[in-house]
């Protein structure tokens, strides 16, 4: 049986960084990944969608040119947008992400891991032991028990960028993040996109302001949701999906669930290695560690926060205090904050609580707010959708912020910064911001708290 320092199982996000930085420290380290290294983040995730969101935003781009004084003579064809994305996500991965991690040794698609003992892990009938192991398998599409949905050919984010051609009709179960996103790329590329959400907003997660606006942006493109409502049945003749809702019967050529995600555990025979855990995720302390000291479960798989950028850096905070065996506060997961974005258009972008948690969790404090359409950058730009919402109080404290428009999943990183090192409004207004960059929206909120302060009498305690 070969002996390794440490065995990752699972080379997405939470993998990939435990593998690279294993071997970094000298390591004798063991990959194991049932498919494709990247995970469904790299592969069939975040990034094909982002490459999608693009090639939409281009089509959609020309569709409005008219309110920038230009004019296109002759049409914009669609012609092969999801071979595009292949192309753009196969030079990310294959061989030439695989040979990243040539220092470690690799078992790519040999199948599941599943534990023998606490120690031992088996893969294709043969045995592995690890010293330290690190659970990264993550999570899968979940798909609800609806009637007839497992007798048809529906769509999830596994295999939806492997259709050849953009669907007339498309519908969605699920307006969460990858529902919203999927809409309205399809919806730009020439589809007739309906979404069937049970929430009572579209991106429930999200501050019920935010979703507000990009219902309406939805609206205004012509993508057709209906909250509140969930699927009856689904069925298949011929060529056309038929989806029973008390709305009505929607007849369409693609059917795509995005319903939420689940762990995969069923494999790992976690009893064996004496792993707690429950049909959500693997239990684990604020390290990152399970029941057994010796093994880890990063990134999705624990179920703390469903996103890749958490899942990376969890798997750095727990390789570095399983090296080092020490308990310290600064490789606590929760000690960190977590940003989080929705990549439509217009974007939506969270850190923190938003206004209705803070109102769920008694705490005093008051929203300061600032409209995209009152600055001019945002102005003569067409980028007049939106606006920054923070949740504070009279110290200046960053309880939250909600952005919802043009690059807000690049500006939460100002309020995730001020949250994560305790910097006040105060800290935000006194720092220069490039103008005309949309940033400066983030001073123009701080600058409005401080004015509510001087209405109230309060700047000279401010200014120390």
């Amino acid at each position: 049986m070969k002996k390794y320092d440490l065995i990752v199982i699972g080379m997405g996000p939470a993998g990939m960084v435990a593998v690279g930085m294993g071997t970094k420290l000298g390591l004798n380290v063991l990959g194991i990944e049932m498919k494709s290294i990247g995970g469904e983040c790299l592969n069939v995730g975040c990034i094909p969608s982002k490459a999608m969101l693009k090639i939409a935003q281009m089509k959609y781009n020309t569709d409005i040119l008219s309110d920038f004084g230009l004019k296109l003579n002759g049409n914009v064809e669609v012609v092969n947008p999801l071979e595009t994305v292949r192309k753009h996500v196969s030079s990310q991965t294959g061989e030439s992400l695989n040979k990243k991690f040539s220092k470690a040794d690799l078992l790519l698609e040999k199948g599941s891991a599943t534990f023998v003992d606490e120690h031992t892990v088996e893969v294709d009938g043969i045995k592995y032991h690890g010293d330290l192991i690190f659970i990264a398998t993550g999570t899968h599409p979940m798909i609800p028990p609806i009637e007839g949905l497992s007798d048809v050919p529906y769509l999830t984010n596994v295999n939806v960028f492997s259709l050849k051609e953009i669907p007339n009709r498309l519908t969605i179960i699920g307006g969460g993040a990858i529902g919203v996103e999927m809409a309205q790329a399809f919806s730009r590329l020439g589809s007739k996109v309906t979404i069937v959400h049970m929430g009572k907003h579209l991106v429930p997660s999200e501050d019920s302001e935010a979703a507000a606006v990009l219902e309406e942006s939805f609206s205004k493109e012509g993508i057709v949701f209906y909250n509140d409502e969930s699927v009856e049945s689904v069925s298949k003749e011929s060529n056309e999906f038929f989806i029973k809702t008390t709305k009505g019967t929607f007849v369409s050529d693609q059917l795509l669930v995005a319903t939420g995600r689940k762990p995969y555990l069923d494999s790992l025979n976690l009893d064996a290695a004496g792993v707690r855990y429950d049909k959500e995720h693997i239990n684990v302390d604020e390290f990152n560690r399970t029941n057994v000291s010796h093994i880890y479960a990063v990134g999705d798989i624990n179920g703390k926060w469903l996103l890749t950028h958490a899942a990376m850096h969890q798997a750095m905070l727990s390789l570095m205090q399983a090296m080092s065996q020490k308990e310290s506060k600064m490789l606590n997961r929760s000690n960190y904050v977590v940003p989080r974005a929705i990549f439509t258009n217009p974007e939506i972008a969270q850190v923190g609580l938003s206004e209705n948690e803070a109102k769920k969790e008694g705490l005093e404090f008051f929203v300061v707010k600032v409209k995209y359409e009152t600055y001019a950058r945002a102005a003569t730009t067409g980028s007049l959708v939106g606006f920054v919402k923070v949740i504070t109080d009279d110290e200046g404290t960053v309880h939250g912020a909600t952005i919802v428009g043009e690059q807000a999943s690049e500006m939460i990183s100002e309020w995730t910064l001020a949250m994560q090192h305790n910097l006040k409004m105060m800290d935000i207004l006194m720092t220069q911001h490039a103008f005309p960059s949309l940033s400066l929206l983030n001073r123009n909120v701080a600058e409005k708290w401080m004015m509510t302060q001087v209405t109230k009498g309060n700047l000279a305690s401010l200014l120390g």
